[in-house]
């Protein structure tokens, strides 16, 4: 299972939207946050040999140009769904999996202490990729 896995984890995924949802239910959506301009060409890159980058771009308009890149390496658990991410200077950013199939990746921030609205729960961040 885990090489099945990471096999379908591989390669370049996009950003297409920020989630918070409600820590309270865990499924109220509270804000959606769609990538738009230069950043819908930002690339998050997994290898097989569990190295892994963001390439993310800036400028105006269709003048897009590459801003940066961060390199580093990933850990993956396909039993916990625990994806641990840590670019090179930053510490360990943990994720757990909740979609991963060949055209969609969806992960939970792990990391995150926020209470968007303040209703004294922490409220979940979620990522979503597409390729």
């Amino acid at each position: 299972m885990q090489a099945y896995e990471l096999d379908i984890l591989k390669g370049d995924w996009k950003t297409s939207k920020t989630e918070i949802v409600s820590g309270k239910d865990g499924k109220t959506v509270l804000l959606t946050t769609p990538v738009t301009g230069c950043s819908t060409k930002d690339i998050t890159h997994f290898s097989i040999d569990y190295s892994t980058s963001y390439t993310y771009y800036n400028g105006t308009g269709a003048d897009c140009k590459v801003a940066g890149k961060s390199e580093g390496k990933y850990t993956y658990d396909t039993e916990t769904k625990l994806l641990t991410i840590k670019y090179n200077n930053n510490g360990d950013q943990p994720y757990r999996v909740e979609i991963l199939s060949s055209s969609e990746l969806k992960i939970l921030d792990l990391s995150t202490d926020i209470d968007y609205n303040a209703d004294g729960v922490n409220d979940r961040v979620y990522m979503s990729f597409k390729r």
